[in-house]
């Protein structure tokens, strides 16, 4: 909630950032570099600000879901205290000038337990405060991570109400669309990798390419993570191009976002970057190509039709440095058959061994998959895609003593065999 400042002291919110669960530690890493101390809790990151902060996370994070403001933080175990508690909260300062209020609610473990009622006496208190008829919808559940919920549309505020264990907590929603919706995704190949999950395989590898490191997906449908790749070494802010729903409150700063703009354009770089995007499928070659295109990397990213094993053998050594692929293969969930696809992890972890300096990153859900590489993996975080269980797993260094496998979420230790 909002201090009570002076009106010459900028308000200062408590602010959280929702993650996919596993990836906190990684969205706690980019606030740091953004100069913000954030504290890791479950599904997120939590840290304190004014409205610049606000702004700068919502352009910034690549691996959080949205940018939200807590506006209140109660005990309510009784609609009585939960109608009482909730008037006093500063509605006022997020309600749209025009446009829509949409409550979002979430009960376990509390006394309050009916969705629909709580949304009731809450959006009760929102038009209690509105200086307009304002349209009221309410009543729905959403996830933690709000992985599977509906994005927040146009003009319409989303207000987030979760109570556990009779704590009730308010936010206002500051994104608008869920931030893994960058803009320049407007063609998909067959089972999608959000944005968020391919800008955090990115991030958790280490790779960076500003020093020409290359970097190849070989399996990449519609370029997903070659491009996320493309605007993390180019310095590139991945909601550069779209709106916010903070542009809609009352309290926005137009002149403070034009400036926050303006310098997030201003660092932008040009490094040459060795950035490989390959898939046998034509079709979603094309997509990726025009999803470069949009989001402004089509220089820096090659896209080819080629066969798994065709695109590593074009790959050279890496005297200097290291290579990394990363991929995002089949797990035999969504796409295609386990027994089917022995042959292409096995295919993959072949090809790799023959090419010096380079390292390999897979998200995958089965780790029996994984073993047929027959490399050394260690897992460097765990969540899930579309609601599988998934794991990022990683290659040693090449040259590196042997090391005793760790034992991955997705099922069971991961090494040479």
């Amino acid at each position: 909630m909002p201090n009570s400042l002076s009106p010459s002291t900028p308000p200062r919110f408590q602010i959280f950032a929702p993650t996919a669960p596993g990836l906190e530690s990684i969205a706690a890493g980019e606030l740091k570099s953004l100069g913000v101390r954030g504290r890791q809790e479950i599904g997120g990151v939590a840290f304190d600000g004014d409205l610049d902060r606000i702004y700068q996370a919502n352009l910034w994070l690549r691996t959080a879901s949205r940018v939200v403001v807590r506006l209140g933080q109660f005990h309510a175990s009784t609609f009585y205290e939960l109608a009482r508690r909730s008037k006093k909260l500063p509605w006022q300062d997020f309600l749209p000038e025009k446009g829509s209020v949409e409550v979002r609610v979430t009960c376990r473990k509390s006394k309050l337990y009916h969705s629909d009622a709580v949304a009731e006496r809450v959006l009760s208190a929102i038009a209690g405060a509105a200086s307009r008829d304002i349209e009221l919808k309410g009543g729905s559940s959403v996830g933690d991570e709000d992985e599977d919920g509906e994005d927040g549309r146009g003009e319409t505020q989303l207000f987030i109400v979760r109570i556990v264990n009779d704590q009730c907590e308010i936010s206002a929603d500051s994104s608008g669309e869920l931030l893994h919706r960058r803009g320049y995704r407007k063609e998909v190949a067959k089972a999608p990798l959000r944005e968020t999950l391919a800008a955090a395989m990115v991030l958790a590898s280490g790779w960076d390419g500003r020093r020409g490191e290359p970097l190849l997906d070989p399996m990449c449908g519609s370029g997903t993570i070659p491009i996320e790749a493309a605007l993390i070494a180019r310095g590139i802010a991945p909601g550069l191009e779209r709106d916010f729903q903070f542009m809609h409150w009352p309290t926005f700063d137009r002149g403070l976002w034009n400036d926050i703009i303006e310098k997030a354009r201003a660092p932008v770089t040009s490094p040459t970057l060795d950035i490989l995007g390959a898939d046998r499928d034509a079709g979603a070659i094309l997509a990726a190509t025009h999803n470069a295109e949009r989001a402004g990397v089509a220089r820096d990213v090659r896209f080819s039709a080629e066969s798994l094993s065709g695109s590593i053998a074009k790959i050279e050594d890496v005297a200097n440095g290291e290579g990394w692929i990363l991929t995002n293969p089949p797990y035999g969930v969504r796409v295609g058959e386990s027994e089917d696809l022995r042959n292409l992890y096995a295919t993959l972890g072949n090809a790799l061994k023959t090419k010096r300096g380079w390292r390999i990153g897979i998200l995958t859900s089965d780790a029996v998959l994984a073993g047929q590489m027959r490399l050394p993996l260690r897992p460097r975080f765990s969540t899930s895609n579309g609601g599988i269980p998934v794991s990022f797993l990683v290659s040693e260094k090449a040259g590196r003593a042997e090391v005793r496998p760790l034992k991955s979420r997705v099922g069971r230790s991961i090494g040479e065999n």
